[in-house]
């Protein structure tokens, strides 16, 4: 099974190109599945549909199933069920429960929910050959995709897993300690957190998975992409194809659509440079808002390639790692993040961490085991590859003979 997850700039018309990208690929024989936050009856009018698509799959063409994201609905059943699992410490603590129909969602709830949809329609069997994910724009997105390996990260930290070996000396480390140890339930419930975002940040890194751009080519739409550029890299996220939407038509006798048209040409012969970023998919204008599945099939998207076949994922990765002490006593680590600067780059070594910045994007990575033995010496960045230089430390580092 493979996941495209479809994403750009706000109004660039993501949640049509995630439609037709779907579209085309149940035409061509895949068993496909459109997953959307978008309002029901929005979803509806681009699909063509007579109902508003519903949390659960149904079929809105030959090979083709929807499924409407709903925040609240999920905010509710998660809350009520943590509630359960808490119930002992709550009634300890004389809390009231609250009831479903007095729960509204709370802000921050739908990126969880939007997670949750994706790990459930693609773990387990593979009901589908294709899942399409209709994502937020893509500043959102870029935190949306870093939030399991960030959340899995501060639950390690704030609930060891190596503390439940402790279960049976619970009563006397209470009495030692002098407070009351964290319930088993704590445990279980965080033990299930990090298993269902385990199986997300999995997904995330396959190589099925692909990442799908799209804008409208603009002056503003080449800076906020890029913009956006080293923050994909930084996180990892591999970008499968480009897709620059509503392309108006060429050689126009028109002044004034001759020239909006030359400036989508030189946004494209722009977009064209950025080579981690796969091709540009050129969808033509149909002069009018694409409604229903014959305006989908006529924006001719190409059925999506396999994400095998898409550039090597960026950002950090242990394959960087140079060993160069036979020639001036350092190991290096590279780190591509194309189109970054060095006036927006932030590094800081924090024990087996490192803590990089670029412009708003920030990542905490773990050092390769090789390189927790050394000393930040250095670091350069050149041609959008950031390489930093480790000095073994002697006090950690075996000598050689």
């Amino acid at each position: 099974m493979r996941t495209v997850l479809v994403t750009g700039l706000g109004g660039a018309g993501r949640t049509t190109v995630a439609a037709a990208t779907a579209l085309a690929a149940a035409r061509g024989g895949r068993r496909t599945l459109l997953l959307s936050p978008e309002p029901g009856e929005a979803l509806a009018a681009v699909l063509g549909l007579d109902a508003p698509p519903s949390a659960t799959p149904s079929e809105a063409a030959p090979g083709l199933r929807v499924a409407r994201i709903d925040a609240g609905t999920d905010f509710r059943d998660e809350f009520l069920a943590f509630q359960e699992r808490a119930g002992a410490a709550l009634e300890l603590l004389g809390a009231a429960p609250l009831a479903g129909e007095e729960l509204t969602e709370l802000p921050g709830s739908a990126p969880f929910a939007l997670l949750r949809a994706v790990a459930r329609h693609t773990g387990g069997a593979a009901d589908h050959d294709l899942v399409v994910v209709d994502l937020p724009p893509l500043a959102e997105t870029v935190a949306l995709l870093a939030l399991p390996g960030q959340l899995r990260r501060y639950l390690r930290r704030l609930l060891p897993q190596e503390r439940q070996a402790a279960r049976a000396l619970r009563p006397v480390l209470a009495q030692l300690a002098g407070v009351p140890m964290p319930a088993q339930w704590l445990y279980d419930t965080a033990a299930g957190w990090d298993r269902e975002l385990a199986a997300v940040e999995a997904l995330l890194t396959a190589p099925g998975t692909g990442l799908l751009l799209v804008a409208e080519p603009s002056p503003a739409a080449t800076d906020a992409l890029r913009a956006a550029r080293p923050g994909l890299a930084l996180h990892g996220l591999r970008v499968g194809a480009l897709v620059a939407n509503r392309l108006l038509p060429a050689h126009s006798a028109d002044p004034w659509l001759a020239g909006l048209t030359a400036e989508q040409t030189k946004c494209l012969d722009d977009w064209g440079d950025w080579d981690e970023w796969g091709a540009v998919c050129r969808v033509a204008h149909l002069g009018r808002e694409p409604r229903g599945a014959d305006d989908l099939i006529r924006l001719a998207l190409p059925e999506p390639a396999d994400a095998d076949s898409a550039a090597p994922r960026p950002g950090p990765s242990d394959e960087g790692v140079e060993d160069r002490r036979a020639e001036d006593g350092i190991l290096t680590w590279t780190i591509a993040l194309p189109g970054a600067t060095k006036d927006r780059l932030g590094l800081v070594r924090r024990g087996r961490e490192l803590v990089l910045t670029v412009g708003p994007f920030r990542r905490i990575v773990p050092l390769p085991s090789v390189l927790r033995r050394c000393t930040v010496t250095g670091a350069a960045l050149a041609d959008g590859v950031l390489t930093v230089r480790f000095t073994p430390d002697p006090g950690l580092w075996p000598e050689r003979d």
